[in-house]
């Protein structure tokens, strides 16, 4: 099969392109089978490396992007100066320099891109539970540094809110600081809690002024012949998201 990926649905600007790849098109053999992208994920590096080289490739980038080392927590590195930084821990990026792809990737997770009415400053965010409760997207829009009511949000495929049950522990750390998050849980059995990732992460955008939000529709979980999903699979590969100004 071909190198698939999806365009996000969102009004950006002329000059803002994105896309999120699915799992078809690589070499990987299972459970990364085919386009796993992660480093992490215990694949072969020869095969990751080729999978990006393809994505690169197929997808038209400008230059290889800067793969960052995710670790669910708030870092946003700014891209936008001439060098890149040599430490890359980091779960989201912002940049304002044309032809500089950013990418975060996920498997359950949410990526989030944001881009500025006019088309001057991209971001991408990588967001699950962790990052949302320790405000990974906050820190993101302080770190694009436009008013957030310029701002667009797309949220890409990640895991549905009939696929992602929670223990009492998550929704303490959702809730605290965010109590819009209170809403984005229905219970499931015993304890247990059914979380709406996507929903969650609108209901922060939205209490941080950023209005126009798209996407958030796709379940990792549920569709196996598109999507990486670690809570499906345990092992499993990863798919980018990407957003970048033309130069």
């Amino acid at each position: 099969m071909t190198l698939a990926w999806i365009v996000p649905d969102w009004p950006a600007p002329a000059g803002v392109r994105a896309a999120t790849t699915l799992r078809t098109g690589g070499v990987s053999a299972p459970p990364w089978n085919t386009l796993n992208l992660g480093a992490n994920a215990s694949d072969d590096p020869e095969c990751v490396a080729e999978n990006r080289r393809r994505a690169v490739a197929t997808l038209g980038l400008p230059a290889d992007p800067l793969w960052l080392r995710q670790v669910h927590g708030r870092r946003v590195l700014d891209l936008s100066g001439a060098q890149l930084p040599e430490e890359r821990e980091a779960d989201a990026a912002v940049t304002g320099l044309a032809g500089r792809a950013l990418v975060v990737l996920t498997a359950d997770c949410l990526p989030v891109l944001f881009c500025d009415a006019v088309g001057s400053r991209v971001g991408a965010a990588h967001a699950g539970w962790r990052g949302l409760a320790a405000g990974v997207l906050e820190a993101t829009v302080t770190a694009l540094a436009r008013p957030p009511g310029e701002l667009l949000a797309w949220i890409g495929p990640g895991i549905g809110p009939d696929a992602y049950e929670v223990g009492p522990e998550v929704r303490a750390a959702c809730i605290a600081g965010h109590p819009e998050a209170t809403a984005m849980f229905r219970p499931g059995e015993r304890d247990r809690w059914y979380l709406d990732l996507a929903g969650l992460a609108r209901a922060q955008l939205e209490a941080l002024d950023v209005s126009r939000v798209y996407g958030g529709r796709w379940c990792t979980a549920s569709d196996p012949a598109r999507f990486f999903s670690h809570r499906r699979d345990g092992r499993s590969g990863r798919m980018a998201t990407l957003v970048w100004l033309d130069g």
